[in-house]
């Protein structure tokens, strides 16, 4: 067959139209590059490499459509000069640096825009701005110069105070924040010079050096325990107290269930049940039962505290745990999510106590297979408090309480066959040691000791994941198979440069990393961290190895969790200290309630609302003042980053 004859008439159009659109932007970027000095017509020929006559004569009538369209104008015949226009304007958020300059992020743009400290004006780190963008004479770099604050990320900060007669200045303690704060005679607050405080920032004008403020709060002494520990904490903005209003709200919850809440739900009181948790546990939001089937398979129930029950949608009580999103565990104390009227009493599944509960209920045998799955409200009652070191001790061969070591074995046995699974299908072994503190009565670290990863805490680990993954999978779809919106615990692949980065440096020590499909690299990664185990470089490998991964976040979009190896997974199991998971039992029970999917444009806006709080808790940007300040090597969400 012959091939169509192309119309050359028409294609010598097309060329001649594309050549001048290009010429006409090469032009203009010269001019551009010379900032916009004035260039001649046979300056802007040399620049361009134009000798001919034909692209002479292109140059001189682009040049002139150019004047034509405002985009020049010439000054002298044959000299033309950049139409100067007023500079562009973006929208971003500020990164500031601790040398004073920052960097603008603006949406669409792939490079940040750097703003010298003499441009920054006023702004601070996070704020949203408005600002002017040029380009550099000697780079072509995008530069900003910052006009206007939209709006303030931030408008407390924690500082010392130091008084000078009757008005003072806050020193923050955020090297970020490189204005000192003035604070009026009758701004004080009572504070003593010296005095570690937070101070609102009031109004800062224009033309001057410090901004104004007022201080809200005086915390103490600074070196006092209890003094750096409120400072850090106020210093990422988490809240010290719950609102009285809150408070009140928890308070007239009553104790006692009644027997009608206990008729509507499966009773399960009479199944053993015990919890495993740390030996300084305070709150017990998990527990296991187990019992013997007729026909020699186990149930196996995972019992959460049932949250939600309390928790009622637009309460009080909801509103503030969404904002705080996360319990953040310190040292020396926890900043609940929840008041402590819930999460260390009516929630809790204290011992010998009858407790509302959300459970996820197994058929199963000694080879971890699931025949059955149950998902419902129920009423259970804890027979038992084990902490890791009692269940270790039963898993080693050591008896325990009445009735309680056939059940800690045989899920022992369950959650070893689990685990074999799990990596087997790809999940990545990342069992880092958590370094735990003894601290003496003023709260002042005395002892570093490695806490140890043992069998008891992997029996828990993996049947909190089934349950986690089962109900995943069973709200992600009706029994139409169609797509019902969940709030997932996702994963995304590692990034492939670190990935490579990695390889390159382990195989400077010896070690060898195989890129690869999923299975291969993740079976390679395991290895890399079982060979390092004990070694030298143990800490730098699993470091940069950690790194390679994408942080694990909430999302109703649902990509899988590539750590674990898991196609659906969510956070059920923790509604006492994660707010998804009360989010997670409200649609589990809306869809076992056989109503249609959730449609609300909210919810994703939630999700990484709690995506963002649980990474907040962090090290102070600035160097650690005194050894209090140890303290905070234990802000983590160790549970929750692990998972």
């Amino acid at each position: 067959m012959k091939k169509k004859r192309k119309n050359p008439s028409k294609n010598r159009g097309k060329n001649k139209s594309t050549r001048a659109f290009s010429l006409k932007k090469e032009i203009l970027t010269i001019f551009t590059k010379n900032s916009g000095k004035p260039l001649n017509y046979k300056q802007v020929a040399s620049r361009l490499g134009i000798s001919d006559q034909q692209g002479r004569n292109l140059l001189a009538k682009t040049l002139h459509q150019l004047k034509e369209n405002n985009d020049l104008r010439e000054i002298s015949p044959g000299k033309y000069k950049l139409k100067r226009v007023a500079a562009p304007q973006m929208t971003g958020k500020v990164d500031m640096t601790s040398s004073g300059a920052a960097y603008v992020v603006c949406e669409g743009v792939d490079k940040d825009i750097f703003v010298s400290p003499r441009k920054v004006r006023h702004a601070l780190h996070g704020d949203t701005v408005r600002l002017h963008v040029t380009m550099n004479k000697r780079g072509g770099k995008l530069e900003g110069e910052i006009v206007e604050v939209l709006e303030r990320a931030k408008t407390k900060f924690v500082g010392t105070l130091q008084k000078q007669h009757d008005y003072g200045f806050v020193v923050p303690d955020d090297r970020l924040m490189q204005a000192d704060i003035f604070i009026g005679r009758d701004d004080l607050n009572r504070a003593k010079d010296g005095d570690k405080v937070i101070a609102e920032m009031t109004n800062w004008d224009k033309m001057a050096h410090n901004p104004q403020g007022r201080i809200i709060m005086v915390l103490g002494e600074p070196g006092d325990n209890n003094t750096e520990m409120h400072a850090i904490l106020s210093e990422i903005d988490f809240p010290l107290s719950f609102p009285k209003n809150v408070e009140h709200e928890a308070e007239s919850i009553p104790t006692q269930i009644t027997e009608q809440e206990i008729n509507s739900r499966r009773d399960m009181r009479d199944v053993l049940t015990f919890t495993i948790d740390p030996d300084d546990a305070k709150d017990f939001d998990d527990a296991i039962s187990v019992q013997t089937l007729d026909n020699g398979h186990f149930e196996i129930g995972v019992h959460i505290a049932d949250v939600s029950h309390y928790v009622k949608p637009g309460s009080l009580l909801d509103k503030e745990a969404y904002v705080r999103a996360t319990s953040v565990y310190l040292v020396d104390r926890v900043i609940p999510m929840l008041p402590e009227k819930l999460s260390n009493g009516v929630c809790s599944l204290r011992p010998n106590e009858e407790k509302l509960t959300f459970s996820a209920v197994f058929e199963m045998d000694l080879n971890a297979k699931v025949y059955n799955r149950w998902f419902g409200r129920t009423v259970t009652l804890s027979d038992k408090r084990l902490t890791y070191n009692d269940a270790q001790r039963i898993i080693e061969n050591q008896n325990g309480p009445d009735g309680l070591t056939k059940a800690i074995r045989s899920t022992y046995k369950m959650s070893k066959v689990l685990r074999k699974k799990r990596f087997d299908n790809g999940a990545l072994a990342f069992e880092k040691d958590e370094v735990k503190f003894k601290l003496d009565k003023t709260g002042n670290p005395t002892e570093v000791f490695i806490k140890e990863y043992k069998d008891s805490n992997k029996l828990v680990e993996e049947f909190m994941l089934l349950a986690n993954r089962e109900v995943a999978t069973f709200c992600s779809k009706d029994r139409n198979r169609n797509p019902r919106t969940y709030v997932y615990r996702i994963h995304d692949e590692p990034s492939q440069e670190r990935l490579e980065t990695l390889v390159q440096i382990a195989s400077t020590l010896d070690h060898k990393v195989q890129l690869g499909p999923r299975k291969i690299l993740t079976a390679s990664l395991n290895k890399l961290l079982a060979d390092i185990k004990g070694t030298g470089e143990e800490n730098m490998l699993s470091t940069l190895t950690i790194r390679c991964m994408a942080k694990a976040e909430y999302s109703t979009e649902n990509i899988g969790h590539y750590g674990l190896g898991f196609d659906f997974y969510s956070h059920f199991t923790s509604p006492i200290r994660r707010y998804p998971d009360v989010i997670a039992h409200r649609l589990l029970q809306r869809y076992l309630d056989g109503s249609n999917s959730l449609n609300d444009p909210e919810l994703e806006s939630r999700c990484k609302h709690c995506s963002e709080m649980e990474k907040r808790p962090r090290m102070p940007r600035g160097p650690a003042r005194n050894s209090c300040r140890l303290n905070i090597l234990q802000t983590m969400l160790a549970k929750s980053l692990k998972e």
